[in-house]
């Protein structure tokens, strides 16, 4: 069956991209507004680790933060990194996000400290970027490997420190595995190679 569909044009791709991420970063400052009118209700919805009933706040954990400085020191990466992301299919970039929020949450679950309480986009922010870093040359794609050179040159060194284990306060965990599973999203859902038909 042939798939009679109208390719999405650049244009219509950076529109779609652009208003999936403004809309994805509107909702978490809006749930940082209510979480602040409601005294810090929504913080319970971070991962405590190794608790059953914590594998319920897995994805949910991944749309909540402990402050406005937190939300907002993760906008400006998440905007990007998932723009770019997205350029490349908004279903294909779902199921990327998908992988990496169950993935990190899961992960943090096993691993991070005990009575810590871990929350916020981060994790999904480093997957972002390992996806982001190793597609492009998975799939042999020359804009696609501009673009992970572009994100290395910007956040290079904000993710490298995100990973030191001597920051008190923060997820180098959920960093870690958030990375880990964007690089393991860029193998497992990479596109299929078209393959060339022959001319004699």
């Amino acid at each position: 069956m042939t798939d009679t569909r109208p390719a999405w044009s650049r244009g219509e791709r950076m529109r779609a991209a652009a208003v999936l991420m403004a809309g994805w970063v509107a909702l978490l400052w809006v749930l940082e507004v209510v979480d602040v009118a409601t005294g810090h209700a929504l913080d319970g919805y971070g991962i405590v680790p190794r608790t059953p009933s914590e594998l319920m706040d897995v994805v949910p954990s991944a749309f909540i933060h402990f402050g406005f400085s937190h939300v907002a020191a993760n906008s400006v990466p998440l905007l990007v990194l998932g723009f770019l992301a997205a350029l490349g299919g908004i279903r294909r970039f779902l199921a990327v996000c998908a992988l990496i929020v169950v993935a990190d949450g899961l992960g943090v679950w096993l691993i991070s400290p005990a009575d810590s309480n871990t929350a916020g986009a981060s994790g999904l922010i480093f997957g972002l970027f390992g996806y982001l870093l190793v597609s492009g040359f998975v799939e042999r794609r020359p804009l696609g490997v501009l673009a992970g050179v572009l994100v290395a040159a910007v956040w290079g060194g904000s993710i490298l420190a995100g990973l030191a284990p001597t920051q008190s306060g923060v997820s180098w965990q959920g960093h870690l595995i958030g990375l880990a599973a964007g690089v393991a999203a860029a193998f497992l859902l990479r596109r299929p190679t078209r393959s060339r038909v022959p001319v004699v």
